[in-house]
């Protein structure tokens, strides 16, 4: 019989400003395979709060994976995501874009600023589930993997 090293649950922050998309992204996360933290952050000015511990946030976990749509108030998922690859104690966490847009130039312009993978949300219910679960266990195994590999 083959072993293999216990997966750590995994810290996972999603940063979107649509109160149902965080909700259907947090219920599909929690019928997962892992029993993952799940954080949220409703903008950006929130999400690098978090990321930086400053303020409420000041024992905030480093996410493992973070879930980022574009379009938010005060700050943009395109600044955050820029903020996050700008630094270097934040810039190896991946960061997936979860968005609604289907533009050339969003999903140009995410790559470029070093996203590590842009997915449009389906419109469906089932669909969007789906599609979660599928981006965040992709990720969570490639994480496990540099783990066990790091080890």
């Amino acid at each position: 019989m083959i072993s293999r090293p216990a997966r750590r649950s995994a810290d996972i922050l999603v940063v979107d400003d649509n109160p149902g998309d965080v909700r259907l992204t947090v219920e599909a996360l929690k019928d997962g395979e892992m029993q993952n933290s799940l954080h949220t952050a409703s903008d950006g000015v929130e999400a690098i709060a978090f990321l930086r511990r400053k303020g409420r946030y000041g024992q905030a976990p480093r996410p493992d994976l973070i879930l980022l749509d574009l379009d938010m108030p005060r700050m943009g998922g395109l600044q955050v995501l820029a903020e996050i690859k700008a630094d270097g104690a934040l810039k190896d966490i991946p960061v997936v874009i979860l968005t609604g847009s289907q533009e050339i130039e969003d999903i140009v312009k995410t790559y470029d600023l070093h996203a590590n993978c842009f997915v449009t949300k389906p419109i469906d219910l089932e669909q969007f589930v789906r599609m979660v679960k599928s981006v965040t266990r992709f990720w969570l195994t490639t994480l496990n993997r540099q783990r066990r590999t790091a080890n």
